[in-house]
């Protein structure tokens, strides 16, 4: 009776280790198991996180990342032939269609914060970076300060919208702000002397003068203006998927493979970005690398 019993434990314990997503199978992971696909939102001018490669399809640094959470769901759920359906996002409706259940995960250059989380959720940050000012070499801006009269191209939706305003506000600048829908946009009125400056990410400014035809001609400049760490979004209340997305990215960051897919990405990366790794940013690797 005694070995039947001790039998009977180990193979509960065997199938816990084993499957320790099946007593959890509700969310996202019931969701994508029901219908047999799992629907990734992107973003499709975020370089190099994620954009429109040369062959049509989303790339990118977020990209990769996402389509090794993929992988591990296929191997969860037993599906390996589980299909990737791929919807194009924008900072305006990213948020509204992970929230209402159209795409499953997020996979751009969105940054982590408490406001957003009241709608949202993130995985471990995978970058971090923060708002400057994209303009035109010779153009005598370096700060915000500078563009006291002046005028900015801004993403609607964003924390770097927030954040020039914030400054803008607490400085006392008279700045003109044109609202754009997108990356692209904002940078074509750069180009175009439409405005004087874009402000974004750093990482997204080097981004887009990587792929503009003339990158001579421009600069990142100023100061931090905010915080920017990024994290793939998932949806709220749904910790099954957002253990499973956490444990691909600790894994990784505990092996060096975030290193060696930050590296594809950025030291110098397809787009010839050349940034490598920061301090701040492999630390933020090393303290998320949770153990088992």
């Amino acid at each position: 009776m005694l070995k039947k019993t001790a039998i009977l434990i180990a193979a509960v314990f065997a199938l816990t280790a084993t499957d320790g997503y099946a007593a959890e199978l509700y969310g996202t992971l019931k969701k994508v198991k029901d219908r047999g696909v799992i629907v990734m939102g992107h973003r499709e001018a975020s370089v190099p996180f994620a954009y429109i490669g040369p062959k049509g399809k989303p790339i990118g640094y977020t990209v990769d990342l996402c389509y090794k959470i993929i992988d591990k769901i296929k191997a969860t759920l037993k599906m390996p032939n589980l299909k990737v359906k791929l919807v194009p996002v924008t900072s305006q409706t990213r948020i509204p269609l992970l929230a209402n259940g159209t795409i499953d995960i997020e996979c751009g250059s969105t940054t982590n914060n408490l406001t957003r989380s009241k709608q949202i959720d993130y995985l471990a940050v995978t970058f971090i970076t923060g708002t400057k000012l994209g303009v035109k070499k010779g153009s005598g801006i370096k700060e915000i300060e500078d563009l006291n009269g002046k005028s900015i191209a801004l993403s609607l939706g964003t924390t770097n919208e927030k954040a020039i305003k914030r400054v803008a506000k607490q400085k006392g600048l008279k700045i003109k702000y044109h609202m754009v829908k997108d990356h692209p946009q904002g940078w074509l009125a750069l180009e175009t002397d439409r405005v004087d400056a874009y402000a974004t990410d750093d990482v997204l400014l080097y981004g887009l003068i990587s792929k503009s035809k003339k990158p001579g001609q421009f600069e990142v400049v100023g100061r931090f203006l905010s915080y920017d760490p990024y994290g793939i979004m998932v949806r709220r209340d749904d910790s099954a998927m957002r253990l499973l997305g956490n444990t691909v990215l600790a894994d990784l960051m505990r092996s060096g493979g975030m290193q060696k897919v930050y590296d594809k990405w950025f030291n110098p990366g397809q787009t010839k970005i050349n940034m490598p790794i920061s301090s701040t940013l492999k630390t933020a690797f090393e303290v998320q690398a949770l153990p088992y």
